[in-house]
C-alpha cells in the first residue's frame, strides 16, 4: 500500500514475558478482522503497572523476534525498550503518530487492561488517538469504568485464547511441558537460557 494516509496499524503492547500462542492468535485475528496492514508489537521497557520485575528486555525481545518470524505484517518496535522511564502508552502513540501522520491506529488490549483503562496516564487523550480493539478470553465480558463509558471512543471486540504468560511461567517453574502454549522456537529459547526456572529453595 503506497498511500500512508490509508494505512491501518495495530499497536500491540505488553510485557510479553513470555510471548505465547494466544498473543499470536489475537494478532492474526486483528490482521484479518479489522483489517490491518500491520501489527506493531511493542514490548514494554518499564511496565509501571506490574508488581513483579520483568525478565530482561534482551530476552523478551529475542523471544518476540523468534515468534514473529515468517509473518511480514508483524513488526517489532523497540520504542518503549529504548525510552527511559515508565512505558506510558500515550507517549508511544503520540510519538508514532507524529512520525506517521494520517495513519489510523488500533490499540489492541486485553479485557483486564480495558477494565483498568481509567487508571492509565492520559487515557482521555489516548482514546482520541486510537480505536480500541479489546480481546476477551472465553466467558469474559468487558466491564468498562463509567468515566471511560462517558468518553467518546470506538471499540472492536476480538477473541482471546485462554492462555496467559503467568501460566507459561508457572509451568516452566514446575518443570512441565509448554509446547502447546508457546511457539517451538520460544520454548527452546526459554529452555536454553533457563528462564522462569524455580529459584533454589522456593
Amino acid at each position: 500500500m503506497t498511500d500512508s494516509a490509508a494505512r491501518r496499524v495495530g499497536l500491540f503492547g505488553g510485557s510479553f514475558d513470555p510471548v505465547h500462542n494466544a498473543h499470536l492468535a489475537l494478532a492474526r485475528s486483528a490482521l484479518a478482522e479489522l483489517p490491518l496492514d500491520e501489527v506493531r508489537w511493542i514490548p514494554a521497557g518499564q511496565a509501571w503497572q506490574k508488581a513483579r520485575p520483568l525478565t530482561d528486555a534482551v530476552h523478551r525481545e529475542a523471544m518476540l523476534r523468534l515468534a514473529l518470524a515468517g509473518e511480514p505484517r508483524f513488526v517489532l518496535d523497540r520504542l518503549e525498550i529504548q525510552r527511559p522511564g515508565p512505558s506510558y502508552t500515550l507517549d508511544t502513540v503520540l510519538e508514532l503518530a507524529a512520525a506517521q501522520p494520517g495513519t489510523q491506529w488500533f490499540l489492541i488490549i486485553g479485557h483486564d487492561q480495558y477494565a483498568g483503562l481509567h487508571t492509565w496516564n492520559g487515557w482521555q487523550q489516548l482514546l482520541a488517538q486510537v480505536t480500541l480493539a479489546v480481546a476477551n478470553r472465553p466467558g469474559e465480558v468487558s466491564e468498562v469504568h463509567e468515566d471511560v463509558r462517558r468518553c467518546s471512543h470506538r471499540v472492536v471486540p476480538l477473541p482471546m485464547l485462554d492462555i496467559s504468560a503467568t501460566l507459561v511461567r508457572e509451568r516452566v517453574a514446575a518443570g512441565q511441558d509448554i509446547s502447546t502454549l508457546v511457539p517451538l522456537e520460544v520454548a527452546r529459547y526459554i529452555d536454553s537460557y533457563r528462564l522462569y526456572r524455580a529459584r533454589p529453595g522456593s
